[in-house]
């Protein structure tokens, strides 16, 4: 699904100052990846980071989806909460409005090296998540680009917290909102649980994503952005919502530590 612009023209954000677009439709994927102190544990962290630049080189080397996604990064946790990142930039915990931008094009895209330390500031980190996308298709529209539904990746271990590391039902706010995107196809909310899984956790997953939620054993990031570039390469040649959750099934049907081939 895509949005066709009007004649107005903004100028482009700087990431793609010199870059050609070919007059590509954009697919915005933005990961918004919980970095609490429960990801200290058990090499989390680790993974993560592993995870993230491996897919970073996977993007660089392909010629379709590193020339037509475009890749935003918030991370909740840490001792600011929240960060904004542009590549391996810290923005802050907000993020600056078009034509600056968080996106960068995923050929470009370089991972920050994320620590694990926090609490887990889920509710504030989507809503902000939400606002950024809805922005950048703005500006999208405004430069005279066309865009396919943008796609959120939420990752967590499903125990949103406020400040004190309490648990929090504010998350719960977000749900009419969230309900109202996936009526309009704003965008796609996948939720991602990874990690010890406490109790009441999975039910969070399922009140945000109901379409798109997934537990897993362990904490097998690569995994989850194979899925994410697999998704978005589904969006591109145009598959129906029956065939885009075929794909994230396949993270549903991973058990113990074993692999479900992307």
């Amino acid at each position: 699904m895509f949005h066709t612009p009007g004649s107005d023209e903004a100028p482009l954000p700087l990431p793609y100052t010199g870059f050609e677009f070919d007059s590509a439709q954009r697919l915005p994927l933005l990961l918004c990846l919980d970095t609490s102190s429960s990801l200290a544990k058990n090499g989390a962290i680790a993974s993560l980071n592993t995870a993230l630049a491996s897919w970073a080189h996977s993007l660089e080397n392909d010629m379709v989806l590193g020339a037509t996604v475009d890749i935003a990064l918030i991370t909740f946790g840490g001792s600011g909460h929240i960060t904004v990142w542009q590549g391996d930039t810290a923005l802050g915990p907000t993020a600056p409005t078009w034509p600056l931008s968080p996106f960068v094009p995923a050929h470009e895209f370089r991972p920050p090296q994320l620590r694990a330390l926090g609490v887990t500031l889920l509710d504030r980190a989507l809503r902000l998540a939400m606002e950024v996308v809805a922005d950048y298709k703005a500006g999208l529209r405004a430069a005279g680009l066309t865009y396919y539904r943008p796609q959120i990746c939420l990752v967590t271990d499903g125990y949103p917290s406020d400040e004190g590391g309490r648990f929090s039902y504010s998350y719960r706010d977000l749900l009419p909102e969230l309900r109202k995107a996936e009526e309009e196809r704003r965008f796609r909310l996948f939720a991602v649980g990874v990690g010890e899984q406490l109790s009441g956790a999975q039910a969070v997953l399922e009140e945000l994503a109901p379409e798109y939620n997934a537990w897993l054993d362990g904490f097998p990031f690569e995994l989850v952005l194979k899925v994410m570039s697999h998704s978005a390469q589904a969006t591109q040649d145009g598959a129906d919502e029956a065939e885009i959750r075929q794909i994230f099934a396949r993270l549903k049907t991973r058990r113990g530590g074993g692999q479900v081939p992307a």
